[in-house]
């Protein structure tokens, strides 16, 4: 009876956060989605520190170089270029130094060519300086994620601690965070956001603590519920009754149990300030003029659509659609492997 016993009392020891990634484990999509996160956090951090797109601002290529899978763009004849085999085209009675220009043009193609060779293709595409596509999408990566992400944390904590601190103390506590809460979210976000940016000026960390401090509001209504649910189970009154302080029952038994509606709001918020930088970008408010992201991307690539050139808008795109919903879905698997109500599910 002891050996039986044996596994049952190792499974009760483990903690939940222990359990959690058991299970977590087991979810495949989770864990190919968390692989996929974590080849872009390697991304930002070899951008960070210039292993990777450090040139991005060099204009390696000719003007809107198309991706090399296209190949290079062909070139129209000039009007006044002579037809294939035919008699040069006679203009000095015209323009007395027009002998001059096809050796001034021979020149200057020939000094272009020594002191900056441009490339006709690039892997994913130039843009309209000559600027790699495929090292601003990787630079713009490290910008957009920063922002999107420390952002969601910000707002994520204020929301975390002011939710618990208005459901689990209640009284006048509750009643100046709600005041607070009403403030806030009396003002459209949209404005709110704007109201803010034009205050504070542009900068990456200006756009992360806008979004950090107009966002909290969703996240601190859903937390002040569950901490007012949870005040009151057995298992909390439990630990009151042993002498747990109220700052260890918060954080200690409540916590570990609402940590799923944490990470949904978490990667909600994520996603929605990623769009929310773009916006702000795009009335540039966002990301300063020398640096990239995937918002100016976008915003640049307006313009150049127009012409036909879609590569820089299918590069942001692209990188941004597939970080979006990778870290969606590896949220959505933390958020099934620590929710409470799945915990016996087996």
């Amino acid at each position: 009876m002891t050996a039986a016993a044996l596994p049952l009392a190792s499974a009760a020891s483990d903690g939940v956060w222990a359990s959690a990634w058991h299970r977590f484990k087991r979810d495949r999509v989770g864990m190919a989605a968390l692989f996929v996160v974590l080849a872009f956090v390697l991304l930002i951090v070899l951008a960070a520190t210039g292993l990777v797109a450090r040139d991005w601002q060099r204009e390696v290529g000719v003007p809107n170089a198309p991706p090399t899978f296209v190949g290079p763009t062909v070139k129209a004849p000039s009007p006044l270029a002579p037809a294939a085999g035919g008699p040069l085209l006679d203009l000095s009675d015209v323009d007395p130094l027009a002998p001059r220009y096809a050796e001034w043009a021979s020149r200057a193609a020939l000094i272009r060519t020594e002191l900056t060779p441009k490339a006709d293709t690039l892997p994913l595409g130039g843009d309209r300086l000559g600027r790699d596509v495929l090292a601003k999408a990787i630079k713009g990566t490290q910008i957009s994620v920063f922002v999107g992400l420390l952002g969601a944390l910000v707002a994520t904590l204020i929301g975390t601690a002011l939710g618990a601190c208005a459901g689990f103390f209640r009284g006048r506590v509750d009643d100046a965070l709600e005041w607070l809460y009403n403030v806030f979210t009396a003002v459209p976000g949209i404005l709110l956001i704007l109201a803010f940016a034009a205050v504070m000026g542009r900068g990456v960390s200006t756009v992360v603590l806008i979004l950090g401090l107009t966002g909290w509001t969703g996240v601190y209504r859903l937390l002040r519920a569950e901490f007012i649910k949870h005040a009151g189970r057995d298992y909390v009154r439990a630990a009151q009754a042993i002498g747990a302080g109220p700052w260890r029952r918060m954080a200690h038994h409540i916590l570990p149990n609402v940590s799923h509606v944490i990470l949904v709001q978490l990667s909600m918020l994520t996603v929605g300030f990623i769009k929310a930088e773009v916006i702000l970008s795009y009335l540039g408010l966002g990301v300063p003029v020398d640096q990239v992201s995937w918002g100016t991307m976008l915003a640049e690539s307006q313009v150049e659509l127009i012409l036909g050139h879609w590569w820089q808008l299918a590069a942001a795109t692209v990188f941004m659609a597939v970080f979006v919903t990778a870290f969606s879905l590896m949220t959505d698997a933390l958020r099934d492997a620590l929710d409470p109500k799945l915990r016996g599910i087996e």
